[in-house]
C-alpha cells in the first residue's frame, strides 16, 4: 500500500516510523511519503490560508497550494505504479471512521490523505479531486483538533495492522472490538497473562481450565457485559437473528429483550424477564 500525506506539519507524522507502521514501512509493505504544503506556494510568506468568503473568524486554506500538490502526488504515484488511489479527507464533519471502513481502506492499494488547519480546505479542493478518483471525508470522534494530522495517524494504524505480515498473528484481529463477523457490534472483554495472584487479584478460573469451548462463551458472554456496560446503542441496532440462543440468554440475564421487530431494547428495572 502506498501512502501520500500532505501537511503544513511533516514533523507530526514522525510517529509512522515506529511501532507497526514502522515496521511495515521496513518491510515494504507500506510506501509513505509525507509532503510538506509549503513547498507548494509561491509568495516569500509561503502563505497557505486566507479570510474566508462571507466574513467570520478564522481562516481557510487555499486551492492553488493544495491543488499543485496533490497533481504532483498523483502523477509521482502514477508513475511509480502505484495503482488507484483514494482521498481521505480527516474533518469532524466526515461519516464515522469505523472498523468496517478500515477494513475497506486496506482493500484499497493507495490512500492519500489532506489532514486540514485552521477552519479546513476550500471546499473547491474536494469537489475538483471527486470528478477524479473517489473522496472518503472521514471524521474520527465528535470533537474538534486543531488540525488533521492526529486523525491521520488514528486512521493509518487502524488500517495497515489489517495488511498481510504487518501483525505476528494474522488471527490478532479476529476477535477485536467491532472485527467484521461475530465481533462486529461488540467490545471485546477483559484480557489476563501471568502472574495468576497480583496484589490479591486472581484470574477467572475458567481460563486455567483448558476447556476451549467454556473458554470461548466465557469470552463472549464478557464481551456482552462490556457492550451493555459501554456501548449499549450497539446492541440496540443488532437483529435478534444475529445472535445464538446463548447470546440471547446472556442478553436476557443482563436485562435485555428482543422487541417483535426482531431488536434488542433494555427491560426496564421493574419489569420481569
Amino acid at each position: 500500500m502506498r501512502l501520500d500525506v500532505v501537511t503544513i506539519f511533516p514533523e507530526y507524522l514522525e510517529p509512522l516510523n515506529v511501532s507497526l507502521v514502522g515496521k511495515a514501512r521496513a518491510r515494504g509493505r507500506l510506501d509513505v511519503h509525507v509532503h510538506d504544503l509549503r513547498n507548494w506556494t509561491y509568495d516569500r510568506h509561503n502563505t497557505v490560508d486566507d479570510t474566508p468568503y462571507g466574513g467570520g473568524p478564522g481562516m481557510v486554506m487555499k486551492t492553488e497550494p493544495w491543488g499543485d500538490c496533490l497533481d504532483e502526488a498523483l502523477a509521482n504515484g502514477y508513475e511509480s505504479g502505484a495503482g488507484s488511489p483514494v482521498l481521505v479527507v480527516p474533518t469532524p464533519s466526515g461519516r464515522p471512521f469505523t472498523q468496517e471502513l478500515a477494513v475497506e481502506l486496506s482493500e484499497r492499494p493507495w490512500l492519500i490523505f489532506t489532514p486540514a488547519r485552521y477552519e479546513g480546505i476550500d471546499r473547491r479542493v474536494m469537489d475538483e479531486y471527486a470528478t477524479r478518483l473517489p473522496v472518503y471525508e472521514v471524521s474520527i470522534g465528535d470533537y474538534v483538533l486543531a488540525g488533521g494530522e492526529a486523525a491521520v495517524l488514528v486512521i493509518t494504524e487502524a488500517v495497515a495492522r489489517l495488511l498481510p505480515g504487518v501483525l505476528g498473528n494474522a488471527e490478532s484481529h479476529r476477535d477485536d472490538s467491532f472485527a467484521p463477523g461475530a465481533m462486529a457490534n461488540l467490545l471485546e472483554g477483559p484480557v489476563y497473562t501471568k502472574p495468576p495472584e497480583w496484589r490479591g487479584h486472581g484470574i477467572p478460573e475458567v481460563l486455567l481450565s483448558g476447556h476451549h469451548g467454556k473458554i470461548a462463551r466465557w469470552r463472549r458472554d464478557e464481551a456482552f457485559k462490556r457492550t451493555a456496560q459501554h456501548r449499549p446503542d450497539l446492541i440496540e441496532r443488532c437483529e435478534a437473528t444475529a445472535f445464538d440462543k446463548k447470546d440471547r440468554e446472556t442478553l436476557s440475564i443482563l436485562g435485555w429483550a428482543p422487541e417483535p421487530g426482531g431488536r434488542f431494547w433494555r427491560r426496564p428495572p421493574d419489569v420481569e424477564e
